[in-house]
C-alpha cells in the first residue's frame, strides 16, 4: 500500500512541478487557494493509486475469465455478442466521453446533443471491439484491417461536415480511457492467449485501436 502510493506520487509530482513551475516562474503569481491544492492533490493520488489497484484486482482478471469461459463455449456468436455489448457499456459508463459530449453541447446549443453523441460513440466501440474479436478469432494479418479502416475514416474526412471532424477524432481519443482500456485488452489478450494459433503479442493487442478508429467514423457518419 504504501509502496503503491509512493511509486504514484513519484508519478504525479512531475505534472505538479510544471504547473506549479509556470504558476510561480513563468506567470509570476501566487497559487490561488493552496490549501484546497493540496487536499486536491492528496485526493488525485488516493484515487489514482485506488483506481491502480482495483485495476489488478477486478476489471484485468474479470476480462481474461470471461474470454476463457468464452472460448470454452465454443461459441463465437456469443463471444462476438459480449464484445458488443462490453463495447457498448463500457464507452457509455467512461467519464472522459461524458465529459467531452457536454463541452461539444454546450459549445453548439442545439446542435449536438450530448446523449446522442454518447450513443454514437459507444455503438462505434461497440462495433470496433467486435471486428477486432473476429478478426483474433479468424485470424489474419491485424495491419491491413486496421489500415483499412482508418482509409474509411480519412476518405469520410473529405465529405463530413467541417464542424464534426474534429470532434469525431476527439471523441475516438476519450474512448480509449480508464475504463474501457483494461477490460477490453484483458479481453483480447485472454481471447489470443486461449484461442489455438494465436499469438499473445501479435493477436491479443490491437482491441483498443479498434474502438479508437470507429468511432471517428459513426461520428463523421452520423454528422451526415
Amino acid at each position: 500500500m504504501i509502496l503503491g502510493l509512493a511509486s504514484m506520487v513519484r508519478e504525479v509530482l512531475p505534472i505538479v512541478a510544471v504547473v506549479l513551475f509556470f504558476q510561480w516562474v513563468a506567470l509570476r503569481r501566487r497559487l490561488p487557494h493552496p490549501l484546497r491544492v493540496v487536499i486536491g492533490f492528496i485526493m488525485v493520488l488516493v484515487g489514482l493509486h485506488a483506481f491502480v489497484v482495483g485495476l489488478k484486482l477486478g476489471l484485468f482478471p474479470l476480462g481474461t475469465l470471461m474470454a476463457e469461459q468464452l472460448i470454452e463455449q465454443g461459441i463465437p456468436a456469443m463471444i462476438l455478442l459480449f464484445a458488443l455489448l462490453i463495447g457498448f457499456a463500457v464507452t457509455m459508463a467512461e467519464p472522459a466521453l461524458v465529459a467531452i459530449a457536454e463541452q461539444a453541447q454546450d459549445a453548439s446549443p442545439g446542435k449536438i446533443s450530448a446523449f446522442a453523441v454518447r450513443v454514437i460513440v459507444a455503438v462505434g466501440v461497440a462495433l470496433g471491439i467486435g471486428f477486432g474479436v473476429h478478426r483474433i478469432l479468424v485470424g489474419g494479418p491485424f495491419h491491413y484491417f486496421i489500415m483499412t479502416a482508418y482509409a474509411v475514416a480519412i476518405v469520410l474526412v473529405f465529405f463530413a461536415p467541417k464542424h464534426i471532424i474534429a470532434l469525431a477524432f476527439d471523441l475516438g481519443g476519450v474512448t480509449t480511457s480508464e475504463v474501457t482500456v483494461p477490460l477490453v485488452t484483458a479481453l483480447g489478450i485472454g481471447l489470443a492467449a486461449a484461442a489455438d494459433g494465436r499469438n499473445v503479442l501479435i493477436d491479443g493487442f490491437g482491441l483498443i485501436a479498434y474502438a479508437s478508429i470507429f468511432p471517428v467514423i459513426s461520428v463523421i457518419l452520423y454528422a451526415w
